[in-house]
This record gives C-alpha cells, sequence and structure tokens, in this order.
C-alpha cells in the first residue's frame, strides 16, 4: 500500500503549528478581561492544533503497524 505524502504531512505539521503557537502564545499577555480566568482549557488555537494532529494520526498509526509486519513496499 502507497502512502500518499500529503496524509504523512498533515499530523507533524499541526503538531509544529501547535507548538509555535504555545510558544508564541506564552510571551504574550493574556485577555485583560476578569472572565479570562474562568475560560476553558480547551478553547484556543493550541488545543485545536492538538486535536487536529491526533485526527490525522491513522495514516502514521498504519504506516508503523504495515512496517512492524513487514508488509511495507516502496
Amino acid at each position: 500500500m502507497k502512502y500518499s505524502m500529503l496524509s504523512l504531512a498533515a499530523a507533524p505539521a499541526f503538531a509544529i503549528m501547535a507548538l509555535l503557537t504555545g510558544i508564541q502564545d506564552a510571551g504574550m499577555p493574556r485577555m485583560l478581561c476578569s472572565a479570562a480566568h474562568d475560560a476553558s482549557p480547551l478553547t484556543g488555537m493550541v488545543p485545536m492544533y492538538l486535536l487536529m494532529s491526533a485526527f490525522h494520526l491513522a495514516p502514521w498509526l498504519r504506516l508503523i503497524t504495515n512496517w512492524r509486519r513487514g508488509a511495507y513496499q516502496t
């Protein structure tokens, strides 16, 4: 089974975007609004990128499973 490079590129790209967004947001002050203290930890770009990365792991998992079985054909 051949794998599309685009399908293999999605998960690492989203993981890198989450990392870069997290680093960039760490240096910026949070909202000045007092309601920001009660905000859910699942809001924002970092969790969204991490979830997108997790949802796009399927091609990597198939590749690893096939490689471990010795079925990977180039």
